[in-house]
């Protein structure tokens, strides 16, 4: 069935103005509609008035943990996997899903999974292979076959330096796994990123320039993430970004009105930028929240926060119909609440999954089930 939206103020991320927007699992349509050429074709369609309203993309989420994570106090405090209610709530379309410092427990077998479920319930999902350590734990036994032949494999990662929980890998063979994902990214036509967990230990991302000076390897194929952990760490990063980097800044700590003006303010490059939740302890929604906290604290326009959610990510994870709400595009896209920002509204490929601010379609397994499943963290008591 075509949705056609009207009169919301669209984002995409550019202001494009009070247009109204006509899609199915495209984008058929953005600007003016005539509604009676729409009626007399005769094909079914719903109409939202979202009258005062802004419809922008929906977000792209680099880095989920959607088996959890693996605990540091013992088995007893890993999480539990991410629900797709809980990151369709948060206005995410798409996620990228990632293993950390547990490949042993948690297979890449279980992430596949994962990313195939929420697939099947309407999201864009796709996930890294590897983990923090190297060489690589994978599926195929190496990181080009995994991203060769699984679609939804698009990058090798979470891969840890400068932590005491990275194995400690040599130039050489980062290089090695670096270029191997780039060259499996170049012949199936994904992006063939590596992504890298950055720690907190002194060396921070100086095997990150080891790699790019010694070796051949393409500043693009680097995607450090977590650069926001102190301003040395940041300077760094955005030192990498003007080499042809890409980086990213997490939202657990809640600091992205700090960090984000802080990269902004010492030259780095808005387009070279995103954001991400890494939700295992910490939930989804954070990835919006912070973004929101931006525009509202910080003065931070929509047009100018979005593209670190949408655009930008969509570019480095190479995924050329995500991230913008343009003709032909994708039809991922959210309705919000002037003022409080409040999502309203949550399309996904043209699919309703959020409709008048609560959950329009449940995870499939409870039609079968009579589990009670309520937990709430005590950080959101």
């Amino acid at each position: 069935m075509l949705t056609l939206i009207e009169n919301a103020e669209v984002y995409a991320p550019e202001y494009r103005g009070r247009v109204s927007l006509l899609f199915n699992q495209t984008m058929l349509k953005v600007g003016r509609v005539d509604r009676r050429a729409l009626d007399a074709l005769g094909i079914p369609y719903e109409a939202i008035d979202a009258q005062g309203r802004y419809a922008v993309p929906g977000l792209i989420d680099p880095h989920e943990h959607l088996c959890g994570g693996s605990g540091n106090g013992g088995f007893s405090t890993e999480s539990p996997p991410i629900f797709f209610r809980e990151i369709v709530m948060a206005g995410i379309t798409t996620v990228v899903g990632t293993l950390g410092t547990d490949t042993t427990t948690t297979k890449h077998h279980a992430l596949l999974a994962r990313v195939k479920g929420l697939r099947e319930m309407g999201l864009t999902a796709f996930m890294y292979t590897g983990g923090y350590n190297v060489p690589p734990s994978t599926i195929c036994g190496s990181v080009r076959d995994d991203i060769m032949l699984f679609d939804e494999i698009i990058g090798a990662g979470e891969v840890a330096i400068a932590d005491s929980r990275s194995t400690d890998p040599d130039p050489h063979e980062l290089a090695r796994l670096v270029n191997d994902a780039y060259v499996a990214g170049m012949l199936a036509n994904k992006a063939g990123v590596t992504h890298f967990h950055v720690g907190d230990r002194p060396r921070g991302m100086a095997m990150l320039r080891t790699v790019l000076d010694e070796y051949d390897t393409l500043p693009q194929s680097l995607y450090p993430t977590h650069i926001e952990r102190n301003e040395k760490l940041m300077l760094e990063g955005i030192d990498l970004v003007k080499r042809g980097c890409t980086a990213d800044i997490d939202v657990v700590e809640k600091d992205l009105t700090k960090w984000l003006p802080f990269y902004l303010d010492h030259g780095g490059d808005p387009d070279r930028l995103t954001v991400s939740s890494d939700t295992f302890m910490t939930g989804p929604h954070n990835l919006f929240d912070q973004i929101r906290a931006c525009i509202r604290e910080c003065g931070m326009g929509i047009e100018r926060i979005l593209p670190f959610a949408t655009t930008n990510t969509a570019r480095v994870l190479k995924l050329p119909t995500k991230g913008r709400i343009a003709e032909a595009m994708e039809a991922d896209l959210l309705v919000l609440e002037p003022g409080s920002y409040d999502i309203v509204e949550v399309f996904a490929k043209g699919q309703w999954l959020v409709r008048g601010g609560g959950l329009a379609v449940q995870e499939k397994f409870l039609a079968k089930s009579d589990r009670d499943l309520q937990l709430v963290g005590n950080q959101r008591k």
